[in-house]
């Protein structure tokens, strides 16, 4: 079975998010895309700045992370998008499976 991970990356509106959700799966890069609600506090050129984000958790197969990686810099209205890699260390053996089928 292959090796899996989530990806976590953000987006500033929920619109720009859901299309590269959508993207990825149809490319079949991911099995699955979660969006969620977030406030981020951060350092941004010597500021600290607040603001609303969508958290976009991808599940897939670690092979596809740098294919993933090139669509999120490729898209991405940030200029330095997040994009973190986490790996699966264990998971139910149907739902791995499940992501290894796609």
């Amino acid at each position: 079975m292959a090796e899996f991970v989530m990806i976590l990356t953000t987006y500033p509106n929920r619109k720009e998010a859901k299309a590269v959700a959508s993207l990825l799966l149809e490319k079949k890069l991911a099995a699955c895309v979660q969006l969620n609600d977030i406030e981020s506090l951060y350092i941004w050129e010597g500021k600290i700045e607040n603001d609303p984000e969508i958290r976009v958790t991808i599940k897939t197969k670690k092979s596809n992370f740098q294919a993933i990686a090139e669509t999120i810099t490729k898209l991405h209205p940030y200029e330095t998008p997040q994009i973190i890699e986490i790996p699966i260390t264990n998971g139910s053996k149907t739902y791995l499976e499940w992501i290894d089928s796609i």
